[in-house]
């Protein structure tokens, strides 16, 4: 039912809904996308307090450009119900929901999005984070052709948790749900979202661990701290020479001289439709990128 804008998704920073003065620093920040956090961030005697700060905040505005989405606790808990609801009329662009397992878990919760008002626009992003997830991909991702799914984040420390995993610094354990994960994501036009680095000081672990997300294909990463946006910002960014590339692949196809042609040659370089398809997304992504930097 809705599809991802063409817009930047580099950076998506995780805000603790129940700090006030983090939600107000958080208009300051060069993050593309702001997650509310009423999950794992918030304590649960706080969530309550949290649901309503995070919905005045929303409310207030003043983040300018940057995508809000609220990241809910889940239907199952004592507390996901509320959050849904209050984040709805709230108005962010998008609802985080966590572990879910089965495209019957998105039917559900794009249906109590419908009964509590929400529009169609209102995206539906859901973490993969439980095994469950992971071995039924393909029939989740599918279940956005009729529903509000448009993104997949990826939940790295759930996954260690429930697979027994050790984290090691080129993420072997993960590798196939993190490719299995960006496949079904490309196959139903969906978003496709990093998991988190945890080691806040080590800003070389995390540029090594968002170039082998960019290497994978995501489209960005989830943050946890300030300190690792403009890393995530660098790294998920078409470079220079891509952009100018991409430039020319578009301006070379659209010679008279080139009408329905299915390969030409540009700087040197065999190009094929399908790069053209890939140069009009770089050039748009760009442009997204220098909208918001202006």
């Amino acid at each position: 039912m809705t599809s991802p804008t063409v817009r930047p998704h580099r950076s998506l920073l995780y805000m603790p809904g129940d700090k006030a003065k983090v939600l107000e620093k958080a208009k300051t920040l060069p993050a593309d996308t702001l997650m509310f956090d009423l999950e794992d961030a918030v304590a649960p005697d706080n969530k309550p307090a949290a649901r309503v700060a995070i919905a005045d905040a929303i409310r207030a505005g003043g983040y300018g450009q940057r995508e809000i989405i609220v990241r809910i606790n889940g239907l199952d808990t004592e507390w996901g119900q509320a959050d849904l609801e209050v984040a709805v009329k709230a108005g962010p662009s998008g609802i985080l929901v966590p572990k879910v397992e089965t495209a019957t878990d998105i039917h559900a919760l794009d249906a109590a999005l419908t009964k509590a008002g929400a529009p169609d626009t209102l995206g539906l992003w859901v973490m993969i984070e439980m095994p469950k997830a992971v071995l039924n991909l393909q029939e989740i991702a599918q279940a956005s052709e009729t529903t509000r799914l448009v993104a997949f984040v990826m939940g790295t420390n759930d996954l260690a948790k429930e697979h027994r995993a050790r984290w090691t610094p080129d993420r072997l354990a993960f590798q196939t749900a993190l490719s299995l994960t960006v496949a079904a994501a490309r196959a139903y036009g969906l978003l496709a979202i990093d998991g988190v680095y945890n080691d806040i000081q080590n800003l070389d672990g995390l540029r090594a661990e968002c170039e082998q997300g960019r290497t994978l294909g995501f489209d960005g990463k989830t943050l946890i701290h300030p300190a690792q946006l403009e890393i995530a910002n660098s790294v998920f960014s078409p470079a220079p020479e891509a952009v100018t590339q991409a430039e020319a692949v578009i301006a070379a196809f659209a010679l008279p001289e080139n009408q329905g042609k299915g390969v030409i040659k540009v700087n040197g370089k065999m190009t094929e439709l399908l790069h053209l398809e890939e140069a009009h997304q770089t050039v748009a992504i760009a442009e997204a990128i220098a909208a918001i930097e202006r």
